[in-house]
Order: C-alpha cells, then structure tokens, then sequence
C-alpha cells in the first residue's frame, strides 16, 4: 500500500514539473527567443534615398533700419537719435506693423579718433551713435512703402531685406511626405526587379533644405541712403523647400 501511494506521489511531481517546465517555456522562454529574433538585423536589405519638394511664396519680409548719428557730445548724439528711432517706431506702428514685429538689435555708442602728428598720438575727435531696428512686415505689400517711409524720418542705413516664410514645418511636412512616397515607390521598383517585395522600415534619416528669400540689392539698400533715395520694386519670388530621405527597408 505504501509503495502504491509513493508511486502515485511521484507521478503527481513529475506532472507538475512537466506542466511548469510547460508554462515557463510557453510564457518566458518563447517570448524571449523571439524577442532575440527581432532583434536581430535581416539578412537582406535595401536603402534607397529620394528627394521631395515643395514650391513656397514667403509672407514674411524682414529688414533692418539703423539711425547713425555722429558729433562731439554723447549726450546730445544719443538724445538725437533716440527722437529720429522714437519718429521711425511710430511711423511703423501707423502702417500696421504690430509691436511685437519690431525689435531693437544694435545700440552703440564708439568713439571716433583722430591722429595728431605734432605729438604721434590718436585723441578721441567725438563719437558715433548708432541705432538698429530690425522689423518683420507681414504684409508683403507694404514692403516698398515701409521701406521708403523711414529714410525722411532719419534712418540712414537699411540692411537687405530677406523674406521668409513664417510657418515652415508646414511645408517641410509636405515636402517631407513627398520623399517618403518617392522612397517607397524607388524601393518597391528595385526590390520587383529582383524577384523580393520591401518589408518593415528599419531606419530612417532626413536632411533639409528651407529656403531663405533674399530681395535683389539696389542703390536704396545695403549702404548709407540720402533721404530722397529712390525705392525699387520689391518682388519676393518663390522657391522650393526640400527635404532628402534615406529608407532602409527589410527585404522579403
């Protein structure tokens, strides 16, 4: 009788390490394997780069206007330019350019010498002031208007205007869609041809190209201007925005 229930004992024990060995390879071993499966890189592969596009207007005009005031006092210099800035602000502001679109970038106050050959040394002969406003315009047709209103006011030099466009993600994504499309088409094409078809992505890289606008220099930029400087007609153009991908697919 004894040894029938140590028989039976064993036989319970061997089915419930059988049953655990079961378990633990159904829910730990075979997940793992797998998971290293995957993890490992395919045998085949192929990478294939494309190009995608998109053709952009800027809305975005951005100049610079600088006042440059010279003379023997710093404080009359500086009380002097800052009425011709203050004059150049509010005429801004009065064509609807908003305030947030207007900042200051340059505020310099240098001091100008002079060499006097009697005693071989340089002395300060007075003083230069200079003021920088850098303006954003978001209406492109106020650009030569805006542009020829500051110079009467006292600005004496403006900077090239560049044109920008203000919401570039938007177009990076189209163009950026684009390449993707020309990628899948180039892989699958290349993967037909060979007998195989394109799998999973397995690695993605991208490099972009945004534009920058810039308006042709005339006379009336990129220097000092005399107040009755003519002021040219301002095209912005259009360019494309690109973005290159490069695609690494599983071949099957």
């Amino acid at each position: 009788m004894d040894n029938i229930s140590y028989k039976n004992y064993f036989w319970i024990l061997l089915d419930v390490l059988v049953a655990g060995i079961i378990v633990n390879l159904v829910f730990f071993v075979m997940p793992a394997i797998r998971q290293y499966g995957n993890s490992l890189p395919p045998v085949r592969t192929i990478t294939v780069s494309a190009e995608g596009k998109t053709t952009v207007s800027p809305d975005v005009a951005e100049v610079s206007f600088s006042v440059v005031s010279r003379g023997k006092n710093p404080e009359d210099l500086t009380s002097e330019n800052n009425a011709k800035i203050s004059a150049v602000i509010q005429n801004l502001k009065a064509q609807g350019i908003d305030a947030k679109d207007i900042k200051t970038t340059g505020y310099n106050l240098s001091p100008n010498y002079a060499y006097d050959r009697n005693t071989g040394r340089s002395y300060i002969d007075g003083y230069a002031f200079n003021q920088t406003v850098l303006v954003k315009i978001r209406d492109l047709s106020k650009t030569a208007k805006v542009v020829g209103g500051v110079t009467p006011l006292g600005v004496n030099q403006i900077g090239g205007i560049s044109f920008v466009v203000d919401d570039q993600e938007k177009f990076l994504a189209e163009a950026r869609t684009d390449a993707f499309k020309k990628a899948q088409a180039k892989a699958n094409g290349m993967a037909s041809e060979n007998g195989a078809k394109i799998g999973k992505v397995l690695n993605i890289s991208e490099n972009q190209n945004p534009p920058i606008f810039y308006a042709r220099e005339s006379a009336a930029m990129g220097g000092v201007m005399a107040d009755s400087a003519p002021v040219p007609a301002i095209e912005p153009g259009t360019q494309e925005i690109k973005v290159q991908v490069s695609v690494t697919y599983e071949l099957r």
